[in-house]
């Protein structure tokens, strides 16, 4: 059976075997608990992570005691706080667990040793940040565009399966209403 890293990273480059245990010989394997965190406000990060199994949510709190959830990420999808994992500053977000998760992490010090010593992963890396961009260039347009009908919508269509998996309360921090607004979409 494949490993599912390889078979994510495969959708960009292509690896062989050897290339492949390379790789995966720089990231470390970690199990959380439902509602354990993996970054907190305040501290400086220093970890990209895959998600081999779980959802999470990445958040802040605004001074009002208020959650706004800025992404959720699911299998086969990286989640972390890339301003403090770039520049080494004080994350202004966490991330917690919205299920028990499986994920892999890789350092800073090791992802700028893999990139050097293997170019193709430098062009993985490349391509999944264009991605990640065109990803937030099309949330922060639906937020500033489309109705909350509108973006409740999308987000159904686009992630059927997050439905299933979060609460409600928390699609409505993802969405910026009210849990009640929420209720009114669904009747």
């Amino acid at each position: 059976m494949t490993h599912p890293l390889r078979k994510h990273i495969e959708e960009i480059i292509t690896v062989t075997d050897e290339e492949f245990h390379f790789i995966l010989s720089h990231f470390e394997q970690v199990k959380k608990r439902k509602n354990q965190y993996i970054v907190q406000e305040g501290e400086i990060v220093n970890k990209e992570y895959w998600i081999i199994k779980g959802c999470l949510k990445s958040y802040f709190v605004d001074h009002t005691g208020k959650e706004h959830i800025l992404q959720f990420g699911m299998e086969n999808w990286w989640i972390t706080d890339y301003e403090s994992f770039v520049k080494q500053t004080k994350s202004k977000i966490s991330i917690d667990c919205i299920e028990d998760s499986e994920l892999l992490y890789i350092s800073l010090e090791n992802r700028e040793k893999l990139t050097s010593e293997m170019h193709k992963m430098e062009r993985f890396w490349a391509k999944k940040s264009k991605i990640g961009r065109i990803s937030l260039q099309n949330r922060v347009l639906s937020l500033l565009k489309n109705s909350t009908k509108e973006k409740y919508n999308l987000l159904l269509q686009q992630y059927p399966k997050l439905f299933q998996r979060v609460p409600k309360k928390m699609i409505a921090a993802y969405l910026g209403v009210s849990r009640e607004t929420l209720s009114r979409l669904n009747s």
